[in-house]
């Protein structure tokens, strides 16, 4: 199991049931960019690819 794995478990178990605005999605990840810059290249990249999911190439 990665580190990752337990974050996202809990982020399932906290916020079950609710439906989350990408506005309010992308806040958080600015506001953990603020907090943890060393973190900036993650975030963005995980940003990419969720705004990428749905293309075909």
């Amino acid at each position: 199991m990665y580190d990752s794995d337990r974050g996202i478990e809990e982020l399932l178990q906290r916020r079950e049931g609710e439906s989350l605005a990408v506005e309010w999605v992308a806040e958080q990840m600015r506001t953990f960019v603020d907090l943890y810059p060393n973190w900036e290249d993650a975030i963005g990249r995980l940003a990419a690819f969720l705004a990428r999911e749905d293309d075909d190439s």
